[in-house]
């Protein structure tokens, strides 16, 4: 609900833009239509997530995904409004332009089509974004202390959000481009089902998922919408996911693999704790749904931390409020003996629209070296 709580935020200048939209008509009859299809537009959100709740078919289907690219049009409109105003107030001030063409009927119908046709673009744009699923590819050493194995290819996804508005063949398209990489390892970062809509049947999911093909397996650890109806452990079961809560396994005599519950789970284990029984012979991975404790995180034997939950940002200019509220929202950072690693995620909560960062699937290529660490 993140991008919901951001845009409430704008609600002065929602009233604003409104107001600013509605000057633009010259007959009242039309001012009342656009007043009308406005009143929609706000409706239209917290209708389709009541939607998103129920049992439903096709036709519920298409209404909540125009509910949801209501939102980030309805921001993008907003922005749209607010910017043209300080362009033209500043052409004013500078004088190139004057009062006279701006009080204009030619000059208001431009400004009336911009304002409603440009977060059309847009959104358009956000929404063949979104479906465009890329590979991002990183490469890091590690010391390899003893562990039997020169490297490691493990390919991590996370966000998938899979549900009722899920495209059908979004599964079978992931699962060809994982295997196709070949991977030593699949890590999901969590948030893989939205688990939340009572007529949901999440079998063709867990089929697919089981035709992931790895060395050492298939890994996840619980994210925030995992506490939903439908999701964590029984489905990881039927995916063939192996699912890690607060727990550390060693992999095939390779690595350490450490999976933590999710940052506002109850008892959860601080990472200190979790590692105290793993002894200092192999490499270390790490997965939290959440990119925190980077800090306390650096400090331990931890040589790789794989997150998501970001989305960074998912909707231009929110990726900036994620960056502020993350010391990572997106991307690689090497912060004492770690490695961070943050993926946007291949899919989204909400509206499919991805205006900021990029729907993708990670590829970390770990060498193993003979490197000592510095304590």
């Amino acid at each position: 609900m993140f991008l919901l709580n951001e845009i409430l935020l704008l609600s002065p200048l929602i009233v604003y833009s409104f107001i600013r939209i509605l000057s633009l008509f010259r007959r009242p009859a039309s001012r009342v239509a656009f007043a009308g299809a406005f009143l929609v537009l706000l409706a239209a959100f917290p209708v389709a997530e009541s939607l998103s709740h129920r049992a439903g078919g096709h036709a519920s289907k298409a209404l909540m995904t125009i509910g949801y690219d209501a939102l980030p049009y309805l921001m993008y409109l907003v922005l749209t409004v607010v910017l043209s105003d300080i362009i033209i107030g500043g052409g004013r001030l500078l004088k190139l332009v004057s009062r006279e063409s701006v009080r204009g009927s030619r000059f208001r119908l431009i400004r009336l089509g911009l304002a409603l046709g440009v977060p059309v673009l847009i959104v358009a744009a956000g929404i063949l974004n979104f479906h465009w699923l890329r590979i991002k590819e990183y490469s890091v050493d590690v010391p390899r202390r003893e562990s039997a194995v020169a490297g490691l290819k493990i390919v991590f996804a996370s966000d998938f959000h899979l549900g009722a508005l899920t495209d059908r063949g979004f599964m079978e398209k992931f699962v060809a481009k994982v295997n196709a990489l070949d991977p030593d390892i699949v890590l999901i970062g969590g948030d893989i089902l939205e688990g939340d809509r009572r007529d949901e049947d999440t079998t063709l999911f867990a089929r697919e998922f089981r035709r992931l093909h790895a060395v050492h397996g298939v890994y996840a650890v619980p994210g925030n919408h995992e506490g939903y109806r439908g999701g964590g452990k029984e489905f990881s079961e039927r995916a063939g996911i192996r699912l890690l809560e607060d727990a550390v396994v060693k992999v095939d005599g390779a690595f350490y693999l450490v999976g933590r519950k999710d940052a506002r789970s109850r008892n959860r284990k601080p990472v200190a704790d979790l590692l105290k029984d793993v002894r200092q012979d192999l490499p270390v991975v790490l997965l939290d749904h959440r990119p925190t404790d980077l800090e306390a995180v650096s400090r331990t034997d931890v040589d790789i931390q794989l997150s998501g939950h970001t989305h960074d940002g998912q909707l231009f200019p929110i990726n900036w409020i994620t960056a502020r509220e993350y010391e990572l929202s997106w991307g690689h950072l090497k912060k004492g003996r770690t490695d961070f690693f943050v993926t946007s995620g291949v899919q989204l909560w909400g509206p499919p629209v991805r205006t900021a960062g990029a729907s993708e699937i990670l590829v970390i290529r770990v060498k193993f070296t003979s490197q000592t660490r510095v304590h």
